[in-house]
Protein backbone atom coordinates (compact mmCIF):
# COMPACT_ATOMS: atom_id res chain seq x y z
CA UNK A 1 0.00 0.00 0.00
CA UNK A 2 1.36 3.73 -0.94
CA UNK A 3 2.01 5.65 2.27
CA UNK A 4 1.09 9.08 0.89
CA UNK A 5 -2.08 10.08 -0.85
CA UNK A 6 -2.62 13.26 -2.21
CA UNK A 7 -6.29 14.81 -2.97
CA UNK A 8 -6.89 18.48 -5.07
CA UNK A 9 -9.95 19.91 -3.54
CA UNK A 10 -11.64 22.49 -6.20
CA UNK A 11 -13.14 25.01 -4.04
CA UNK A 12 -14.88 26.71 -6.96
CA UNK A 13 -17.99 28.59 -8.06
CA UNK A 14 -19.84 26.82 -10.70
CA UNK A 15 -23.07 28.83 -12.44
CA UNK A 16 -26.38 27.04 -12.45
CA UNK A 17 -26.97 25.94 -15.75
CA UNK A 18 -23.33 26.22 -17.56
CA UNK A 19 -22.36 22.82 -18.11
CA UNK A 20 -20.06 23.70 -20.52
CA UNK A 21 -18.42 26.36 -18.11
CA UNK A 22 -18.50 24.41 -15.22
CA UNK A 23 -16.86 21.18 -17.25
CA UNK A 24 -13.93 23.88 -18.06
CA UNK A 25 -13.70 24.74 -14.59
CA UNK A 26 -13.00 21.03 -13.50
CA UNK A 27 -10.77 19.81 -16.25
CA UNK A 28 -8.60 23.13 -15.12
CA UNK A 29 -8.48 21.65 -11.67
CA UNK A 30 -8.24 18.41 -13.21
CA UNK A 31 -4.76 19.56 -14.80
CA UNK A 32 -3.54 21.24 -11.76
CA UNK A 33 -4.10 18.00 -10.04
CA UNK A 34 -2.18 16.21 -12.24
CA UNK A 35 0.60 18.86 -12.34
CA UNK A 36 1.23 18.57 -8.25
CA UNK A 37 0.59 14.64 -8.61
CA UNK A 38 -2.60 14.01 -7.42
CA UNK A 39 -4.10 10.45 -6.60
CA UNK A 40 -8.23 12.10 -6.88
CA UNK A 41 -9.07 15.77 -8.06
CA UNK A 42 -12.49 16.25 -5.76
CA UNK A 43 -15.17 19.26 -6.97
CA UNK A 44 -18.35 19.45 -4.93
CA UNK A 45 -21.68 18.43 -5.00
CA UNK A 46 -23.49 18.94 -8.42
CA UNK A 47 -21.23 20.73 -9.84
CA UNK A 48 -21.43 19.95 -13.33
CA UNK A 49 -24.66 21.65 -13.51
CA UNK A 50 -24.47 24.55 -10.91
CA UNK A 51 -25.89 24.29 -7.42
CA UNK A 52 -28.90 24.85 -6.22
CA UNK A 53 -30.24 24.27 -9.57
CA UNK A 54 -33.53 22.94 -8.30
CA UNK A 55 -36.74 21.81 -11.06
CA UNK A 56 -33.93 22.69 -13.63
CA UNK A 57 -32.59 19.22 -12.70
CA UNK A 58 -35.82 17.48 -13.74
CA UNK A 59 -35.61 18.42 -16.91
CA UNK A 60 -34.89 15.19 -18.95
CA UNK A 61 -32.57 17.49 -21.80
CA UNK A 62 -30.93 19.40 -19.44
CA UNK A 63 -29.85 15.90 -16.90
CA UNK A 64 -28.52 13.94 -20.05
CA UNK A 65 -26.44 17.11 -21.21
CA UNK A 66 -24.78 16.99 -17.45
CA UNK A 67 -24.53 13.66 -17.38
CA UNK A 68 -22.69 13.42 -21.31
CA UNK A 69 -20.83 16.32 -20.07
CA UNK A 70 -19.48 14.08 -17.42
CA UNK A 71 -18.73 11.39 -19.40
CA UNK A 72 -16.70 13.71 -21.81
CA UNK A 73 -14.60 14.91 -18.69
CA UNK A 74 -14.08 11.20 -17.95
CA UNK A 75 -12.39 10.36 -21.60
CA UNK A 76 -10.62 13.60 -20.86
CA UNK A 77 -9.06 12.75 -17.91
CA UNK A 78 -7.90 9.28 -18.71
CA UNK A 79 -4.53 9.83 -17.86
CA UNK A 80 -3.77 11.10 -14.82
CA UNK A 81 -5.49 10.96 -11.32
CA UNK A 82 -8.91 10.02 -10.98
CA UNK A 83 -11.41 12.59 -10.86
CA UNK A 84 -14.64 12.58 -8.42
CA UNK A 85 -17.26 15.07 -9.66
CA UNK A 86 -21.12 15.83 -8.71
CA UNK A 87 -24.04 15.51 -11.10
CA UNK A 88 -27.61 14.27 -11.78
CA UNK A 89 -27.39 10.22 -12.93
CA UNK A 90 -30.40 8.52 -14.07
CA UNK A 91 -31.10 5.17 -13.93
CA UNK A 92 -34.25 3.56 -15.19
CA UNK A 93 -36.84 5.80 -14.12
CA UNK A 94 -35.27 7.84 -10.85
CA UNK A 95 -33.20 10.12 -11.44
CA UNK A 96 -30.41 10.86 -7.85
CA UNK A 97 -27.97 13.13 -6.96
CA UNK A 98 -24.91 11.60 -7.17
CA UNK A 99 -20.84 11.82 -7.11
CA UNK A 100 -19.22 10.42 -10.24
CA UNK A 101 -15.81 8.61 -10.31
CA UNK A 102 -13.74 8.92 -13.36
CA UNK A 103 -10.97 6.94 -13.98
CA UNK A 104 -8.90 5.19 -16.93
CA UNK A 105 -11.04 7.08 -19.30
CA UNK A 106 -14.89 6.12 -17.82
CA UNK A 107 -17.21 6.48 -14.94
CA UNK A 108 -15.97 3.89 -12.58
CA UNK A 109 -17.85 4.38 -9.56
CA UNK A 110 -20.88 6.27 -8.77
CA UNK A 111 -22.55 6.93 -5.28
CA UNK A 112 -26.22 8.29 -5.05
CA UNK A 113 -27.21 10.40 -2.37
CA UNK A 114 -28.94 8.84 0.41
CA UNK A 115 -30.70 11.36 2.67
CA UNK A 116 -32.18 13.89 0.46
CA UNK A 117 -32.57 17.63 2.36
CA UNK A 118 -36.55 18.63 2.58
CA UNK A 119 -35.87 22.04 4.48
CA UNK A 120 -34.96 25.74 4.29
CA UNK A 121 -33.96 26.41 1.06
CA UNK A 122 -33.54 22.71 -0.18
CA UNK A 123 -36.57 20.42 -2.16
CA UNK A 124 -34.66 17.36 -2.73
CA UNK A 125 -37.39 14.81 -2.08
CA UNK A 126 -39.25 16.97 -5.01
CA UNK A 127 -36.47 16.39 -7.03
CA UNK A 128 -34.37 13.28 -6.90
CA UNK A 129 -34.88 9.59 -5.60
CA UNK A 130 -32.78 8.59 -2.52
CA UNK A 131 -29.82 6.26 -3.08
CA UNK A 132 -29.37 2.98 -1.37
CA UNK A 133 -26.63 2.46 1.29
CA UNK A 134 -23.55 2.57 -0.27
CA UNK A 135 -19.99 1.00 0.08
CA UNK A 136 -16.54 2.82 -0.76
CA UNK A 137 -14.85 3.28 -4.17
CA UNK A 138 -11.33 1.96 -4.93
CA UNK A 139 -8.57 4.45 -6.18
CA UNK A 140 -5.59 3.21 -6.67
CA UNK A 141 -5.37 0.34 -3.17
CA UNK A 142 -7.25 3.06 -1.15
CA UNK A 143 -10.99 3.04 -0.53
CA UNK A 144 -12.26 6.43 0.24
CA UNK A 145 -15.96 6.92 0.99
CA UNK A 146 -18.04 9.84 -0.45
CA UNK A 147 -21.48 10.83 1.95
CA UNK A 148 -22.71 13.36 -0.22
CA UNK A 149 -23.50 17.02 1.59
CA UNK A 150 -26.54 15.83 3.60
CA UNK A 151 -25.72 11.86 4.20
CA UNK A 152 -22.61 13.31 6.34
CA UNK A 153 -25.52 15.08 8.93
CA UNK A 154 -26.52 11.63 9.75
CA UNK A 155 -25.00 8.34 11.44
CA UNK A 156 -26.22 5.77 9.06
CA UNK A 157 -24.00 6.52 5.47
CA UNK A 158 -20.72 7.00 7.73
CA UNK A 159 -21.03 4.58 9.46
CA UNK A 160 -21.89 1.85 6.76
CA UNK A 161 -18.84 3.22 4.78
CA UNK A 162 -16.27 2.82 7.71
CA UNK A 163 -18.30 -0.68 8.25
CA UNK A 164 -17.54 -1.67 4.48
CA UNK A 165 -13.81 -0.54 3.90
CA UNK A 166 -13.20 3.19 3.72
CA UNK A 167 -10.53 4.27 4.69
CA UNK A 168 -11.09 8.30 5.07
CA UNK A 169 -13.86 10.43 4.23
CA UNK A 170 -14.23 13.27 1.11
CA UNK A 171 -17.25 14.90 2.05
CA UNK A 172 -18.36 17.13 -1.21
CA UNK A 173 -21.09 19.84 -0.62
CA UNK A 174 -23.44 22.36 -2.15
CA UNK A 175 -24.10 24.33 1.36
CA UNK A 176 -25.30 27.64 1.18
CA UNK A 177 -24.26 30.32 4.25
CA UNK A 178 -26.33 32.01 6.98
CA UNK A 179 -25.07 33.39 10.11
CA UNK A 180 -23.01 30.72 12.33
CA UNK A 181 -23.42 27.73 10.07
CA UNK A 182 -19.64 27.05 9.98
CA UNK A 183 -19.87 25.88 13.80
CA UNK A 184 -22.92 23.67 12.67
CA UNK A 185 -21.23 22.31 10.04
CA UNK A 186 -17.93 21.36 12.16
CA UNK A 187 -19.47 19.61 15.44
CA UNK A 188 -21.70 17.41 12.99
CA UNK A 189 -18.17 16.32 10.65
CA UNK A 190 -16.56 16.17 14.46
CA UNK A 191 -19.54 13.63 14.99
CA UNK A 192 -18.94 11.24 11.92
CA UNK A 193 -15.07 11.24 12.84
CA UNK A 194 -15.36 9.87 16.37
CA UNK A 195 -18.22 7.73 15.15
CA UNK A 196 -15.86 6.17 12.68
CA UNK A 197 -12.87 6.82 13.99
CA UNK A 198 -11.81 8.16 10.18
CA UNK A 199 -10.49 11.02 8.90
CA UNK A 200 -12.73 13.48 7.26
CA UNK A 201 -12.35 16.54 4.29
CA UNK A 202 -15.33 18.34 3.90
CA UNK A 203 -15.52 20.31 0.20
CA UNK A 204 -17.44 22.99 -0.51
CA UNK A 205 -18.39 25.68 -2.82
CA UNK A 206 -18.38 29.06 -3.14
CA UNK A 207 -20.19 31.60 -4.97
CA UNK A 208 -23.82 32.99 -5.37
CA UNK A 209 -26.67 31.36 -6.83
CA UNK A 210 -30.03 33.69 -6.91
CA UNK A 211 -30.27 34.18 -3.11
CA UNK A 212 -27.87 32.00 -2.00
CA UNK A 213 -24.24 32.14 -1.50
CA UNK A 214 -22.14 29.24 -1.00
CA UNK A 215 -19.22 30.24 1.58
CA UNK A 216 -16.49 27.70 0.90
CA UNK A 217 -14.23 27.10 4.45
CA UNK A 218 -13.43 23.51 3.53
CA UNK A 219 -11.40 21.71 6.22
CA UNK A 220 -10.73 18.68 7.07
CA UNK A 221 -10.27 16.72 10.13
CA UNK A 222 -8.13 14.06 11.50
CA UNK A 223 -9.51 11.09 13.99
CA UNK A 224 -10.38 12.71 17.64
CA UNK A 225 -11.80 16.06 15.77
CA UNK A 226 -8.52 17.72 15.38
CA UNK A 227 -8.34 20.40 12.66
CA UNK A 228 -5.49 19.43 10.12
CA UNK A 229 -6.65 21.85 7.14
CA UNK A 230 -8.88 25.03 7.10
CA UNK A 231 -9.53 27.24 3.80
CA UNK A 232 -10.15 30.44 3.36
CA UNK A 233 -14.04 31.31 3.01
CA UNK A 234 -16.05 32.79 -0.33
CA UNK A 235 -12.76 32.19 -2.22
CA UNK A 236 -12.00 30.11 -5.08
CA UNK A 237 -9.20 27.87 -4.94
CA UNK A 238 -7.45 24.92 -6.05
CA UNK A 239 -5.16 23.62 -3.06
CA UNK A 240 -3.67 19.58 -2.28
CA UNK A 241 -4.45 17.81 0.77
CA UNK A 242 -1.90 15.38 1.61
CA UNK A 243 -2.37 12.13 3.78
CA UNK A 244 -0.04 9.60 5.23
CA UNK A 245 -0.05 6.47 6.07
CA UNK A 246 1.07 4.88 9.23
CA UNK A 247 0.13 2.19 12.25
CA UNK A 248 -3.08 3.72 13.15
CA UNK A 249 -3.93 3.75 9.57
CA UNK A 250 -4.82 7.54 7.39
CA UNK A 251 -4.13 10.74 8.88
CA UNK A 252 -4.41 14.28 6.86
CA UNK A 253 -0.93 16.20 6.80
CA UNK A 254 -1.19 19.59 9.09
CA UNK A 255 -1.43 22.68 6.44
CA UNK A 256 -3.06 25.59 5.81
CA UNK A 257 -5.29 27.26 8.72
CA UNK A 258 -6.73 29.88 7.05
CA UNK A 259 -8.42 32.33 9.96
CA UNK A 260 -12.36 33.14 9.53
CA UNK A 261 -13.84 36.59 9.72
CA UNK A 262 -16.65 37.71 12.29
CA UNK A 263 -20.40 37.76 11.60
CA UNK A 264 -20.12 41.35 10.63
CA UNK A 265 -17.92 40.78 7.55
CA UNK A 266 -19.22 37.57 6.96
CA UNK A 267 -22.26 38.89 6.24
CA UNK A 268 -21.18 41.63 4.31
CA UNK A 269 -19.12 39.89 2.40
CA UNK A 270 -22.26 37.67 1.55
CA UNK A 271 -23.71 40.59 0.28
CA UNK A 272 -20.79 41.83 -1.72
CA UNK A 273 -20.72 38.26 -3.51
CA UNK A 274 -24.21 37.45 -3.91
CA UNK A 275 -24.64 41.40 -5.73
CA UNK A 276 -21.48 40.18 -7.54
CA UNK A 277 -22.32 36.96 -9.09
CA UNK A 278 -26.40 37.55 -9.55
CA UNK A 279 -24.77 40.61 -12.21
CA UNK A 280 -22.17 38.40 -13.63
CA UNK A 281 -23.93 35.66 -13.62
CA UNK A 282 -26.77 36.93 -15.37
CA UNK A 283 -24.65 39.39 -17.44
CA UNK A 284 -25.68 43.03 -15.64
CA UNK A 285 -22.02 45.11 -15.72
CA UNK A 286 -23.79 48.06 -14.33
CA UNK A 287 -26.60 48.46 -11.59
CA UNK A 288 -28.58 51.88 -10.43
CA UNK A 289 -30.30 52.93 -6.98
CA UNK A 290 -32.52 55.61 -5.85
CA UNK A 291 -30.88 57.40 -3.15
CA UNK A 292 -32.79 59.23 -0.84
CA UNK A 293 -29.86 60.05 1.88
CA UNK A 294 -31.51 57.34 4.22
CA UNK A 295 -29.21 54.75 5.79
CA UNK A 296 -30.93 51.91 3.27
CA UNK A 297 -30.08 53.14 -0.04
CA UNK A 298 -26.53 54.23 1.34
CA UNK A 299 -25.82 50.64 2.46
CA UNK A 300 -26.99 49.34 -0.73
CA UNK A 301 -24.70 51.86 -2.76
CA UNK A 302 -21.80 50.99 -0.67
CA UNK A 303 -22.93 47.27 -0.86
CA UNK A 304 -22.65 48.01 -4.50
CA UNK A 305 -19.70 50.17 -5.10
CA UNK A 306 -18.03 47.11 -3.52
CA UNK A 307 -19.45 44.31 -5.79
CA UNK A 308 -19.20 45.96 -8.86
CA UNK A 309 -16.60 48.93 -8.60
CA UNK A 310 -18.07 52.66 -8.52
CA UNK A 311 -18.17 53.50 -11.85
CA UNK A 312 -20.95 51.02 -12.29
CA UNK A 313 -22.98 52.19 -9.72
CA UNK A 314 -25.42 55.08 -10.79
CA UNK A 315 -26.93 56.70 -7.55
CA UNK A 316 -29.95 58.95 -8.80
CA UNK A 317 -31.70 61.36 -5.83
CA UNK A 318 -35.78 61.83 -6.54
CA UNK A 319 -36.91 64.53 -4.74
CA UNK A 320 -39.93 66.30 -3.91
CA UNK A 321 -41.32 68.70 -1.96
CA UNK A 322 -40.92 66.54 1.39
CA UNK A 323 -37.58 65.70 0.60
CA UNK A 324 -35.52 67.41 3.16
CA UNK A 325 -32.30 69.78 2.34
CA UNK A 326 -29.75 67.33 4.51
CA UNK A 327 -31.54 64.18 2.76
CA UNK A 328 -30.08 66.15 -0.79
CA UNK A 329 -26.62 66.79 0.86
CA UNK A 330 -26.23 63.92 2.57
CA UNK A 331 -27.23 61.78 -0.89
CA UNK A 332 -24.50 63.95 -2.73
CA UNK A 333 -22.28 63.48 0.04
CA UNK A 334 -22.59 60.10 0.63
CA UNK A 335 -22.24 58.62 -3.64
CA UNK A 336 -19.60 61.17 -3.88
CA UNK A 337 -17.47 59.68 -1.00
CA UNK A 338 -18.21 56.41 -2.55
CA UNK A 339 -17.34 57.79 -6.45
CA UNK A 340 -20.43 56.65 -7.72
CA UNK A 341 -22.35 58.79 -10.57
CA UNK A 342 -24.87 61.06 -8.72
CA UNK A 343 -28.14 62.28 -10.49
CA UNK A 344 -30.39 64.38 -9.55
CA UNK A 345 -34.62 63.81 -11.23
CA UNK A 346 -37.10 66.01 -9.41
CA UNK A 347 -40.12 64.50 -9.39
CA UNK A 348 -42.59 67.99 -8.38
CA UNK A 349 -43.73 68.47 -12.28
CA UNK A 350 -44.45 64.55 -12.89
CA UNK A 351 -46.38 63.96 -9.47
CA UNK A 352 -48.33 67.32 -10.37
CA UNK A 353 -49.32 66.01 -13.96
CA UNK A 354 -50.37 62.90 -12.26
CA UNK A 355 -52.25 64.34 -9.40
CA UNK A 356 -53.96 66.62 -12.10
CA UNK A 357 -55.47 63.61 -14.22
CA UNK A 358 -56.45 61.57 -11.05
CA UNK A 359 -58.22 65.07 -9.36
CA UNK A 360 -61.48 64.33 -10.99
CA UNK A 361 -61.71 60.63 -9.92
CA UNK A 362 -60.61 61.61 -6.43
CA UNK A 363 -62.89 65.13 -6.38
CA UNK A 364 -64.28 65.27 -2.83
CA UNK A 365 -62.05 62.56 -1.39
CA UNK A 366 -59.14 63.34 1.14
CA UNK A 367 -55.28 62.56 0.57
CA UNK A 368 -54.11 59.67 2.02
CA UNK A 369 -51.97 56.92 1.41
CA UNK A 370 -52.61 56.84 -1.63
CA UNK A 371 -50.79 60.47 -2.37
CA UNK A 372 -48.00 59.18 -0.74
CA UNK A 373 -47.60 56.02 -2.27
CA UNK A 374 -47.80 57.94 -6.46
CA UNK A 375 -44.51 59.54 -5.29
CA UNK A 376 -42.89 56.30 -4.90
CA UNK A 377 -44.52 54.92 -7.82
CA UNK A 378 -43.04 57.85 -10.17
CA UNK A 379 -40.16 57.10 -8.27
CA UNK A 380 -40.21 53.68 -9.27
CA UNK A 381 -41.48 54.04 -13.15
CA UNK A 382 -37.93 57.22 -14.01
CA UNK A 383 -35.77 54.40 -11.95
CA UNK A 384 -37.13 51.41 -14.38
CA UNK A 385 -37.23 54.33 -17.43
CA UNK A 386 -33.29 54.61 -16.70
CA UNK A 387 -32.79 51.18 -15.91
CA UNK A 388 -34.22 50.15 -19.53
CA UNK A 389 -32.30 52.79 -21.54
CA UNK A 390 -29.21 52.47 -19.86
CA UNK A 391 -28.83 47.92 -19.48
CA UNK A 392 -28.14 49.04 -15.47
CA UNK A 393 -30.17 46.68 -13.48
CA UNK A 394 -31.85 48.61 -10.55
CA UNK A 395 -31.90 46.93 -7.01
CA UNK A 396 -34.29 47.82 -4.22
CA UNK A 397 -33.04 48.50 -0.90
CA UNK A 398 -36.04 47.68 1.38
CA UNK A 399 -34.48 46.19 4.47
CA UNK A 400 -35.71 42.92 6.52
CA UNK A 401 -37.76 45.13 9.22
CA UNK A 402 -39.62 46.97 6.39
CA UNK A 403 -40.01 43.94 3.96
CA UNK A 404 -41.07 42.04 6.73
CA UNK A 405 -44.21 44.46 7.91
CA UNK A 406 -44.89 46.06 4.20
CA UNK A 407 -43.54 49.24 5.23
CA UNK A 408 -42.39 49.58 1.36
CA UNK A 409 -44.73 50.35 -1.93
CA UNK A 410 -45.15 47.74 -4.54
CA UNK A 411 -44.76 48.32 -7.99
CA UNK A 412 -42.58 52.13 -6.69
CA UNK A 413 -39.55 51.41 -4.11
CA UNK A 414 -39.90 47.46 -4.32
CA UNK A 415 -39.18 47.70 -8.64
CA UNK A 416 -35.86 46.54 -9.42
CA UNK A 417 -34.23 43.35 -9.93
CA UNK A 418 -32.05 42.27 -6.32
CA UNK A 419 -31.85 43.48 -2.81
CA UNK A 420 -28.67 43.07 -0.95
CA UNK A 421 -29.99 43.88 2.57
CA UNK A 422 -33.22 41.85 1.93
CA UNK A 423 -32.36 39.53 5.23
CA UNK A 424 -30.92 42.32 7.31
CA UNK A 425 -33.08 44.05 9.87
CA UNK A 426 -32.67 47.57 10.46
CA UNK A 427 -31.08 47.57 13.40
CA UNK A 428 -28.38 45.79 11.79
CA UNK A 429 -28.19 48.15 8.67
CA UNK A 430 -26.71 50.91 11.03
CA UNK A 431 -24.40 48.55 12.52
CA UNK A 432 -23.41 47.20 9.38
CA UNK A 433 -22.65 50.80 7.59
CA UNK A 434 -20.52 51.75 11.05
CA UNK A 435 -18.53 48.26 10.39
CA UNK A 436 -18.23 49.48 6.70
CA UNK A 437 -17.07 52.87 7.46
CA UNK A 438 -14.46 50.86 9.44
CA UNK A 439 -13.18 48.68 7.65
CA UNK A 440 -11.59 47.98 3.89
CA UNK A 441 -10.66 44.35 2.41
CA UNK A 442 -8.79 43.34 -1.12
CA UNK A 443 -12.05 41.84 -1.64
CA UNK A 444 -13.96 45.04 -1.75
CA UNK A 445 -13.77 47.67 -5.05
CA UNK A 446 -15.27 50.53 -3.27
CA UNK A 447 -13.31 53.35 -1.52
CA UNK A 448 -12.16 52.99 1.98
CA UNK A 449 -12.26 55.43 5.08
CA UNK A 450 -15.96 56.70 6.16
CA UNK A 451 -17.95 56.05 2.81
CA UNK A 452 -21.39 56.79 4.53
CA UNK A 453 -21.65 59.91 5.93
CA UNK A 454 -22.52 60.11 9.96
CA UNK A 455 -25.46 61.94 9.74
CA UNK A 456 -26.91 58.97 7.59
CA UNK A 457 -26.92 56.71 9.95
CA UNK A 458 -27.65 58.86 13.35
CA UNK A 459 -30.53 60.92 12.33
CA UNK A 460 -34.83 59.42 12.82
CA UNK A 461 -35.09 57.55 9.53
CA UNK A 462 -38.09 58.57 7.31
CA UNK A 463 -39.80 57.63 4.34
CA UNK A 464 -39.88 61.43 3.44
CA UNK A 465 -43.48 60.77 1.80
CA UNK A 466 -45.41 63.79 3.88
CA UNK A 467 -44.32 66.49 6.48
CA UNK A 468 -42.45 65.60 9.03
CA UNK A 469 -42.67 62.30 8.62
CA UNK A 470 -40.68 59.64 10.75
CA UNK A 471 -41.03 55.97 10.35
CA UNK A 472 -42.17 55.98 14.16
CA UNK A 473 -45.35 56.93 13.03
CA UNK A 474 -46.54 54.07 11.70
CA UNK A 475 -44.33 51.20 13.62
CA UNK A 476 -42.40 51.09 16.76
CA UNK A 477 -38.92 52.00 17.24
CA UNK A 478 -36.32 49.74 15.27
CA UNK A 479 -34.83 47.76 18.15
CA UNK A 480 -38.05 46.89 19.94
CA UNK A 481 -39.63 45.91 15.97
CA UNK A 482 -36.45 43.87 15.64
CA UNK A 483 -37.17 42.04 18.51
CA UNK A 484 -40.42 41.18 17.43
CA UNK A 485 -39.43 39.89 13.79
CA UNK A 486 -36.91 37.98 15.49
CA UNK A 487 -39.09 35.82 17.80
CA UNK A 488 -42.54 35.70 15.02
CA UNK A 489 -40.25 35.23 11.79
CA UNK A 490 -36.94 34.21 12.43
CA UNK A 491 -37.82 31.58 15.57
CA UNK A 492 -41.27 31.01 14.14
CA UNK A 493 -42.93 32.39 17.52
CA UNK A 494 -46.08 32.91 18.87
CA UNK A 495 -48.01 35.97 20.53
CA UNK A 496 -47.44 34.29 24.12
CA UNK A 497 -43.94 33.93 23.11
CA UNK A 498 -43.62 37.98 22.76
CA UNK A 499 -45.20 38.39 25.91
CA UNK A 500 -43.57 35.85 27.68
CA UNK A 501 -40.31 38.31 26.36
CA UNK A 502 -41.48 41.21 28.17
CA UNK A 503 -43.31 42.96 24.77
CA UNK A 504 -47.20 44.16 24.46
CA UNK A 505 -49.39 41.75 23.24
CA UNK A 506 -51.61 44.45 21.14
CA UNK A 507 -48.47 45.38 19.81
CA UNK A 508 -46.99 41.66 18.60
CA UNK A 509 -50.49 41.16 17.22
CA UNK A 510 -50.29 44.08 14.91
CA UNK A 511 -46.63 42.76 14.10
CA UNK A 512 -48.08 39.58 13.34
CA UNK A 513 -51.47 41.17 11.55
CA UNK A 514 -48.80 43.55 9.00
CA UNK A 515 -45.99 39.74 8.44
CA UNK A 516 -49.80 37.84 7.27
CA UNK A 517 -51.29 41.01 5.61
CA UNK A 518 -47.72 41.95 3.80
CA UNK A 519 -47.75 38.41 2.34
CA UNK A 520 -48.66 38.99 -1.27
CA UNK A 521 -46.05 42.05 -1.66
CA UNK A 522 -42.78 39.54 -0.81
CA UNK A 523 -44.37 37.35 -3.06
CA UNK A 524 -43.73 39.97 -5.66
CA UNK A 525 -40.29 41.31 -4.36
CA UNK A 526 -36.94 41.16 -5.81
CA UNK A 527 -34.56 38.58 -4.15
CA UNK A 528 -31.69 39.50 -2.41
CA UNK A 529 -28.95 38.12 -0.29
CA UNK A 530 -29.75 35.18 2.07
CA UNK A 531 -28.16 35.27 6.00
CA UNK A 532 -30.32 33.90 8.14
CA UNK A 533 -32.59 30.24 7.88
CA UNK A 534 -35.48 32.86 8.46
CA UNK A 535 -34.96 34.55 4.86
CA UNK A 536 -38.16 35.86 2.84
CA UNK A 537 -37.76 33.50 0.12
CA UNK A 538 -37.15 29.67 0.20
CA UNK A 539 -36.64 29.49 3.62
CA UNK A 540 -40.24 30.77 4.74
CA UNK A 541 -43.14 30.04 2.13
CA UNK A 542 -46.24 31.37 3.49
CA UNK A 543 -49.97 31.40 1.94
CA UNK A 544 -50.99 34.79 0.76
CA UNK A 545 -54.87 34.40 1.19
CA UNK A 546 -54.30 33.86 5.13
CA UNK A 547 -57.18 34.32 7.76
CA UNK A 548 -54.99 33.25 10.17
CA UNK A 549 -54.31 35.27 13.37
CA UNK A 550 -52.48 33.92 16.61
CA UNK A 551 -55.49 33.64 19.39
CA UNK A 552 -52.87 33.63 22.49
Amino acid sequence: MADTFRITLGQLNPTVGDIAGNAVKAFDAWEAGRAAGADLVALPEMFITGYNAQDLVMKPVFHAAAMQAVKDLAVKCAEGPALAIGSPWVEGDALFNAYLICKGGKIASRLLKHHLPNETVFDEVRIFDAGPLGGPYSVGNTRVGSPICEDAWHEDVAETLAETGAEFLLVPNGSPYYRGKFDTRINHMVSRVVETGLPLIYLNMVGGQDDQVFDGGSFALNPGGKLAVQLPTFDEIVTHVDLEHGPDGWRVKDDEKAAHADEWEQDYRVMVTSLRDYCGKTGFKKVLLGMSGGVDSALVATIAADALGPDNVRCVMLPSEYTSPHSLEDAEACAKALGCRYDYVPIADTRAAVTSTLAPLFEGLDADLTEENVQSRIRGLLLMALSNKFGEMLLTTGNKSEVAVGYATIYGDMAGGYNPIKDLYKTRVFETCRWRNNNKRDWMMGNAGEVIPDRIITKPPSAELREDQKDSDSLPDYPELDALLTLLVDENGSIADCVAAGFDADTARKIEKLIYLSEYKRFQSAPGARLTKGAFWLDRRYPIVNRWRDPS
